[in-house]
């Protein structure tokens, strides 16, 4: 669910809440108003998160990256040496 969907869908509940008398409708306002809070903690989190894989992703294939071109440097030289004994 997106921001805007739940935004949406918040707005039909307290459309919804109308109907209902002022003590409760104060309580269920207050409710409303932590639940849009909590998914603006978790939307932040969540985008925090993305970043934090998203980096994590790039060093590892950095790290693949260096592995094979050190495989392959060593096994350049290891021809070089079987081709170049030494003395």
């Amino acid at each position: 669910m997106d921001n805007a969907d739940f935004r949406e869908k918040l707005f039909e509940l307290m459309k919804d809440i109308d109907g209902v008398t002022a003590p409760d409708k104060d309580k269920i306002i207050r409710l409303t108003k932590k639940t849009q809070k909590g998914h603006d903690l978790l939307q932040t989190k969540l985008g925090n998160l993305q970043q934090s894989l998203d980096s994590l992703r790039l060093g590892l294939k950095y790290l693949i990256f260096d592995l094979e071109a050190t495989r392959r440097e060593n096994n350049d030289l290891r021809k070089r040496l079987d081709q170049n004994p030494p003395r």
